[in-house]
């Protein structure tokens, strides 16, 4: 596999710019971010696991209770690249193992940045308070006090770059051609 881009920087900038807009146009944290690494590693693009993680947002079904979305999607993303396949269950390569690791590494960011990757813990510390946002009345005060139009896409920015972050690393680790363009080192 061969990943151009014209450099690392640009390439972690544009995730984070992607995942914070659609958070900003769309909403749904766990495909804001998702679509954003899809977006980075077209390898990955999956309409299916994108469907899938629609349930995700809002720290499971709104709830506030669940990992964050922003994480989740970012998770997503990392099983894409390296989770096992459901042809090799059983796991011989150990690739669930690969998957772990990254997960973890992206939820340490996580819990290191917000002190939580459950959604009402960010919520606590980037709102100072958490909204049960499947309640239309706590919705509506949640989007009045900037959850939709800055807080939360900046957690999905940060999010979804963090995970670009771990998959370029890991990419790189595992000996993946990337190409930089020269006007950018």
């Amino acid at each position: 596999m061969k990943l151009a881009f014209v450099s690392k920087d640009a390439l972690l900038a544009d995730t984070e710019a992607s995942a914070h807009r659609f958070e900003q146009d769309y909403h749904g944290c766990a495909q804001c971010a998702l679509a954003a690494l899809m977006g980075t590693f077209p390898q990955i693009r999956n309409p299916e696991a994108f469907r899938a993680a629609s349930g995700l947002g809002g720290g499971v079904g709104l709830s506030t209770e669940g990992t964050c979305g922003a994480l989740a999607g970012g998770v997503l993303a990392i099983g894409l690249f390296f989770g096992r396949e459901l042809e090799a269950f059983g796991d011989p390569e150990g690739k669930r193992f690969t998957s772990y690791r990254l997960a973890k590494r992206l939820q340490d960011r996580f819990a290191a940045e917000y002190g939580s990757g459950i959604c009402a813990g960010i919520q606590h510390q980037v709102m100072g308070r958490s909204y049960p946002l499947y309640d239309p009345e706590a919705f509506k005060i949640f989007v009045q006090d900037g959850g939709h139009s800055h807080k939360c896409p900046q957690v999905v920015g940060r999010g979804a770059r963090w995970a670009a972050e771990i998959l370029l690393e890991e990419l790189e680790a595992a000996g993946t051609n990337l190409e930089f363009s020269p006007a950018a080192q």
